[in-house]
């Protein structure tokens, strides 16, 4: 497995940008509750913990993770979000049930993902077992919804980036991953 000899909720605060200013949405799927409520208070805490105020990050509720694609799509038509995690949980079982939630909610997020302008994040873990699903929401391996806050962050960051490349044409990037603006009105610098 890809966490065996990993700590999802391990990360180097230094690499992770200025999150202050963003707004971030999290859709969280109801079903396996017990959880995707690990998995949110993993991602929020992240998010606080790299000062985000609580203020600009927003929760909306779904019955389960087939859902979390029409939940996020909504979020990002309505809720000025600069990044969006969607958290959910499905377990296999006996049926080909779990295969095809499983791959319709990745490729629903996959498609927001190519035909949007804001980042979603996945969280949804698809385990074999509940204890699997336990060692990821906050158990032995971590927790997922930290590493799913910290992905935000970076690519809320990048889309930012983005923009103020596109919108410059005088422009640096320095080593530290900034730009570097130049010849820009004096309102408009720092």
């Amino acid at each position: 497995m890809a966490t065996e000899n990993k700590n999802l909720s391990e990360y180097d605060k230094n690499m992770v940008p200025d999150a202050k200013k963003f707004r971030f949405g999290i859709v969280v799927a109801e079903w396996n509750d017990t959880i995707t409520e690990g998995l949110f208070d993993g991602a929020f805490k992240t998010l606080l913990e790299n000062e985000v105020p609580s203020g600009q990050i927003i929760r909306w509720n779904v019955p389960g993770s087939f859902e979390l694609v029409y939940g996020a799509k909504k979020m990002l038509q309505t809720q000025n979000v600069d990044a969006v995690i969607v958290i959910g949980c499905v377990i296999q079982g006996q049926t080909k049930h779990f295969d095809f939630v499983c791959e319709g909610v990745t490729q629903g997020i996959k498609d927001l993902n190519v035909q949007t302008d804001v980042p979603v994040i996945f969280c949804v873990l698809t385990d074999n077992t509940m204890q699997q699903s336990i060692d990821r929401s906050g158990g032995i391996h971590g927790n997922k919804g930290t590493e799913a806050a910290i992905a935000a962050i970076k690519m809320a960051y990048i889309r930012q980036q983005a923009s103020l490349n596109h919108q410059f044409d005088n422009q640096q990037l320095l080593s530290s991953g900034a730009l570097q603006i130049e010849n820009l009105p004096l309102e408009l610098k720092e």
